[in-house]
């Protein structure tokens, strides 16, 4: 839940990013896109002996004996010996591509949403969904455009209207990932300012692993929560979740295919949009004037989710004493607003903030970490799996289903935590999951 309540925040203040492989291009042309490994076998064809070079380098039901940019290598020197060049070959596949399918959700959200696209694929998909939207398309071989636009596409290893500059062989990628071109760099950036989303990837490509590693080390160094997101067509093993989150800070949201993630986003941007518009504002007054936030917005669901996503659009730490003041503050008025007559949905809210700040920041070590691990075990102390008089089934339930999304060092720290202070049995169900 918390993950698209991030997303959209971002898309609704202009600082979100999809960071796209070929799986996107897959979706958005009924599967029609052809893999790496097809692009490459493709290339072969003008060689005589094609089919023998394809059998050595693509084993049917064998293992590839070389990477399949080093495969790229290989077909590229065979290729010139015959006066022709592999980026030219590839570039003739991809211009064949077309869009495919019912691609509306996602055509509506590119030409509704500022947005930013980082992709590795070489084909104008993206641009073609955009329609007449402002759209920029910006690749190696072209000159940097400085005129605004609302959607900008930074197609990083080249595309098909400069072939020569594509990123395909082993020596491109050398030159790619040791360099110091504005693409590279670009990446770096980007990465810091916006909320990414990764889309058409598999968590295993070694590119997408060296470019997270150096935002990872950025995020921990300034406390901040985590604002990448991959989404997975397939289930991600709970031990592969925590695997990502620890090393590379990405929260994954599985079983999800591309069109899916595009209709579920879309119905969550209204709940951003309305963050964006009262969080920001308030969390900039409060922090300057050490005001407070007014007990109806502290009421609502949606508040603390809109004050921890400001918190980065502001340019500050989570572990900022300003900071820590107004989350403790906030999480202290929600305790006490579970103490009110009818004030059942109070529980279910809290439940849901503390399964959301567990999920973005480790929080053993923080300034929050008392307050937190307070309000985590007022809120168990409070939740009933059944249906008992004076007891949440709305927290247990938000807990019942949160929990894996809360990062593995804090369901360790709550765990540790709970079985010290607490002997109820529902709590102890819950972090009893490890």
């Amino acid at each position: 839940m918390s993950a698209y309540f991030d997303i959209a925040y971002a898309a609704a203040t202009r600082r979100l990013c999809l960071f796209t492989g070929t799986g996107f291009s897959k979706a958005v042309t009924n599967k029609l896109a052809p893999g790496w490994q097809q692009l490459l076998e493709g290339a072969c064809d003008p060689l005589p002996y094609a089919a023998d070079l394809r059998a050595a380098l693509f084993p049917p039901g064998g293992v590839n004996p070389l990477s399949l940019e080093e495969s790229a290598q290989v077909i590229a020197l065979q290729l010139k010996k015959i006066g022709q060049d592999i980026h030219e070959e590839i570039a003739k596949q991809i211009k064949a591509l077309k869009l495919s399918g019912d691609n509306a959700v996602i055509s509506k959200f590119f030409q509704k949403y500022p947005l930013r696209i980082i992709t590795t694929n070489y084909d104008k998909l993206s641009e073609e969904l955009c329609g007449t939207t402002s759209c920029q398309s910006i690749s190696p071989g072209f000159p940097i455009p400085r005129a605004p636009a609302d959607v900008k596409v930074y197609h990083v290893h080249g595309s098909i209207d400069c072939p020569r500059d594509m990123v395909v062989t082993s020596d491109n990628y050398f030159k790619f990932m040791h360099g110091e071109s504005y693409f590279s760099r670009k990446l770096s950036t980007v990465l810091h300012e916006n909320t990414v989303v990764i889309l058409g990837y598999s968590l295993g490509d070694t590119n997408l692993k060296t470019i997270m590693n150096d935002y990872r080390a950025f995020s921990r160094n300034h406390v901040i929560g985590g604002s990448l997101f991959f989404v997975s067509r397939g289930k991600v093993n709970q031990h592969v979740k925590d695997y990502y989150a620890h090393c590379y800070g990405i929260r994954v949201i599985d079983e999800t295919t591309v069109h899916q993630f595009f209709t579920e986003l879309t119905t969550w941007i209204p709940k951003g949009e309305d963050q964006a518009k009262r969080a920001l504002p308030a969390l900039q007054r409060v922090i300057s004037t050490r005001s407070r936030f007014t007990d109806d917005y502290i009421k609502s669901e949606y508040s603390f989710f809109g004050i921890t996503a400001s918190v980065a659009a502001i340019g500050r730490s989570i572990d900022d004493p300003g900071v820590v003041k107004i989350l403790d503050g906030a999480l202290q008025k929600k305790i006490g607003f579970t103490a009110i007559r009818d004030a059942w949905p109070q529980y279910a809210h809290l439940a849901k903030w503390l399964c959301h700040l567990g999920s973005i920041l480790e929080l053993d070590g923080t300034s929050i970490q008392k307050t937190y691990l307070d309000a985590v075990l007022a809120s168990m102390n409070t939740m009933s799996k059944q249906h008992a008089p004076g007891y949440s089934w709305e927290a247990y339930s938000s807990w019942d289903t949160l929990w894996a999304d809360v990062l593995a060092p804090n369901r360790k720290l709550i765990s540790d935590f709970i079985y010290e202070h607490t002997t109820d049995r529902d709590a102890l169900k819950i972090v009893g999951r490890g």
